[in-house]
């Protein structure tokens, strides 16, 4: 059939399931709107405020559906306004295509109005990209995106579209999209095998890849049957349930003392689907020495990542998924009671706590704990970036695979918001909830606009202390209490703002508020602004410094 690129485009689509997009429209994708007008029935566009929330929200649907995200933006600064988008997904390996619009082809090259080369610009932060010159090619470009965005290590595309090619026509053919196929090394099987089953005292590190490969179940499997305490990195929150006995919490720079101990302790430490990010690592340097003489197992998909931070004793390249299924069909079950009891001593000797010297004060425990408790840890939980972001990872207990969204590569504050979009639109019976700072929230508030405009219940809350909390906490340690640039202490009424821009707002002020504010914000139904005041001194522990080593965590700050 002859279709036009637009409609190829919305063809190819529907080829790959795709029944959502996000976006913002303009000038050089009109012919593509005009063609999504009909196809309305069949793809529903999101319209956010501004194309970086448009792409937070691709991000955040595909991160809590296991879908590939779509974003489409017009040429030049629609085109520039994903770039943190994009970055934020290509660090933390997240599969969105973007579509662009650029100027038609005979003005490419001669500084058009809101032309830019964004091939060239994405080139570093995109697995791949295209700009599709003749719209014969155009069909066959879509569908190498997809399965490029998929394949392996999964993560963002972009296919720049010339506004005469949506326009051309030609003929179209339908196809089947690819499957993907991953082949597992037999001799590596058998090592890890071999290297599992010598170990008295494993100890299970787990990234966000076990989630990109849905393979929680497995590594539940797994971790029994070896019987090992589980540690995760912030991307690897909710591929273990977090109220497992087995859980330590995060491993890093803010991660729990009981997870360091263990892995200083341990004989083995199996990594799935982890990248030793510095954030994990603290010091390259001293990683080594902290781990002593226990070897290091290294199961993961990216070839490129083994020994790169890191070197491994052993490894298995491949889908993590396929990898613990192997592995959990060849070992023999293990039992080591004595490991276990003594990771269950470290849990109660070093637990995760924060202290207030006035009884009546919000801390950011209670108000998590209380959200984990009402919504039986199975709320899709989005964060934006900051001591908000970590209270969330510490306190709130995920029970189940995709329900949590942050931007941990990359640290993109303003993500949160335009990801819960994306979450509560993929997942419309789920309590969804942004846990933000006002920092944060201060950058990507206009897509409250968003929630209003399609009554998407999504409960944003802030945890206001008036300060960049994260940076005020490091100038306290380590720049004498220079709080350059860190006071906020902007005049916003938020229940007034709320209102203005048509969404229920509510205030935490004192403890006794948690509760049934909480309560009140998840039956509404509806979107919600809360506005939860919280001291401004009030720290992330446990802290690791900056190349310090982590067996040394800050436990406390006076």
């Amino acid at each position: 059939m002859i279709l036009n690129g637009s409609q190829i485009i919305l063809e190819c689509l529907l080829e790959q399931g795709v029944d959502t997009v996000f976006g913002y429209p303009g000038g050089a994708v009109l012919n593509i709107y005009d063609a999504l007008y009909d196809y309305s029935d069949r793809i529903r566009h999101i319209l956010t405020s501004h194309e970086q929330g448009a792409s937070h929200a691709a991000d955040g649907y595909a991160r809590s559906t296991g879908k590939t995200g779509v974003v489409i933006a017009t040429s030049g600064p629609g085109a520039t306004n994903l770039v943190t988008g994009l970055a934020t997904a290509y660090m933390d390996s997240i599969p969105v295509v973007a579509i662009t619009g650029n100027v038609a082809t005979p003005l490419l090259g001669l500084d058009s109005f809101q032309e830019v080369d964004i091939t060239g610009i994405t080139m570093p932060i995109t697995k791949h990209n295209y700009i599709v010159k003749d719209v014969a090619k155009l069909a066959d470009a879509i569908r190498e995106a997809f399965f490029i965005a998929n394949d392996g290590r999964k993560g963002p595309v972009l296919i720049d579209v010339p506004k005469d090619i949506s326009a051309a026509k030609c003929e179209f053919q339908p196809k089947v999209p690819e499957g993907h196929s991953y082949r597992i090394d037999d001799e590596e099987i058998s090592a890890a095998v071999k290297i599992i089953e010598q170990s008295e005292k494993p100890f299970i590190y787990a990234g966000g890849g076990v989630v990109s490969c849905n393979a929680t179940k497995e590594l539940a499997e797994f971790a029994e049957l070896i019987d090992a305490p589980v540690s995760l990195s912030l991307m690897g929150q909710c591929a273990f349930d977090n109220s497992d006995d087995r859980y330590t919490g995060m491993l890093g720079m803010h991660g729990t003392k009981t997870s360091s101990l263990a892995l200083a302790e341990s004989d083995l430490m199996i990594v799935l689907g982890a990248r030793f990010s510095d954030r994990v690592t603290c010091s390259t340097d001293s990683f080594r020495t902290v781990t002593g003489t226990a070897k290091i197992l290294h199961i993961e998909i990216d070839p490129a990542e083994v020994n790169k931070n890191i070197p491994a004793d052993a490894r298995i390249c491949g889908n993590v998924e396929l990898v613990l299924k192997r592995l959990n069909e060849t070992l023999n079950r293990k039992k080591h009671p004595e490991w276990m009891k003594q990771i269950a001593d470290w849990k109660r000797t070093y637990p995760l706590t924060q202290v207030s010297e006035n009884s009546g004060e919000v801390l950011p425990k209670d108000v998590i704990e209380t959200l984990d408790e009402l919504t039986h840890g199975e709320a899709i939980i989005s964060t934006e970036v900051g001591q908000h972001q970590m209270w969330t990872a510490e306190f709130y207990n995920f029970r189940k695979p995709r329900c949590f969204a942050s931007s941990g590569g990359l640290g993109t504050m303003g993500y949160g918001l335009g990801a819960a979009i994306g979450c509560k639109v993929g997942n419309p019976d789920r309590v969804v909830v942004n846990c933000a700072g006002d920092g944060s929230f201060y950058m990507n508030m206009n897509e409250l606009t968003t929630l209003a405009k399609y009554q998407l219940p999504v409960i944003e809350l802030i945890f206001n202390n008036s300060v960049l909390g994260m940076v005020r906490q490091w100038q306290k340690l380590f720049y004498n209490n220079h709080f350059s640039q860190t006071t906020l202490e902007k005049p916003t009424d938020f229940e007034l703002l709320g209102k203005a821009l048509g969404i229920e707002a509510m205030t935490i002020k004192t403890k006794d508020d948690i509760r049934p504010v909480l309560e009140k914000a998840i039956a509404l139904n509806k979107p919600v602004l809360i506005n939860c005041i919280i001291d401004k001194d009030i720290n992330v522990l446990p802290m690791v410094p900056a190349g310090a080593s982590i067996a040394e965590p800050i436990l406390e700050i006076k």
